[in-house]
């Protein structure tokens, strides 16, 4: 898997905006702030991150295509970024954050049980997680049909509804989790997820 994501950052367009980024990064600047450590997991080019270093304290930037650290490098020589494995130990201390943004991440994750255990585990107690990931309702499978979400060759391995990430997230001891969807008014097209450890 590490190779389709360095080849598909090495494809993208050098300036290309994450989408939704008005929204996503709305609901991150509500949640961060003040003089936290903060862990972009999944930072792709840095645009998060650099978002996230006009809020907090520190960022670590994160992601498993070097392709994709190169780019957020060239973005912000000021910040730290770092090569995790896509399915592993994160190379970070225990409790070494405050504040982990997984934006457009957990519906990438093959060992979903193994990665949120390892994100509570670099997060500080009462330290909190940030998801964000496609909405996918029974009414958007509905309208739209599977196949519009996860085509065989795709690479979103895991759909989640509001149910299903809140219920996911309580399982792993977060507490308390406040899941909600956004983007549209009937069939809204993205979830945002916060959770404290």
């Amino acid at each position: 898997m590490r190779d389709y994501y360095e080849q598909l950052w090495e494809r993208l367009p050098a300036e290309t905006e994450p989408p939704d980024f008005a929204l996503r990064r709305g609901f991150l600047l509500t949640h961060a702030g003040g003089s936290e450590r903060a862990l972009d997991l999944g930072c792709g080019d840095g645009h998060f991150s650099g978002v996230l270093a006009g809020a907090v304290t520190a960022v670590t930037g994160a992601d498993v295509a070097e392709a994709a650290l190169t780019r957020a490098r060239r973005r912000h020589p000021g910040l730290r970024f770092a090569r995790v494995p896509f399915d592993g130990e994160l190379p970070f201390e225990d409790g070494a954050f405050d504040l982990v943004w997984a934006s457009e991440v957990i519906e990438h994750v093959a060992d979903t049980a193994r990665w949120l255990s390892e994100v509570r585990r670099v997060l500080a107690p009462r330290g909190r997680l940030l998801v964000t990931t496609p909405s996918h309702s029974r009414a958007r499978l509905a309208r739209y049909g599977i196949d519009a979400f996860s085509p065989p060759l795709g690479d979103h391995l895991h759909l989640y509804s509001r149910r299903s990430l809140a219920g996911l997230l309580g399982e792993f001891g977060f507490a308390p989790v406040v899941v909600r969807a956004a983007g549209g008014l009937r069939l809204s097209r993205l979830l945002l997820g916060r959770a404290e450890r």
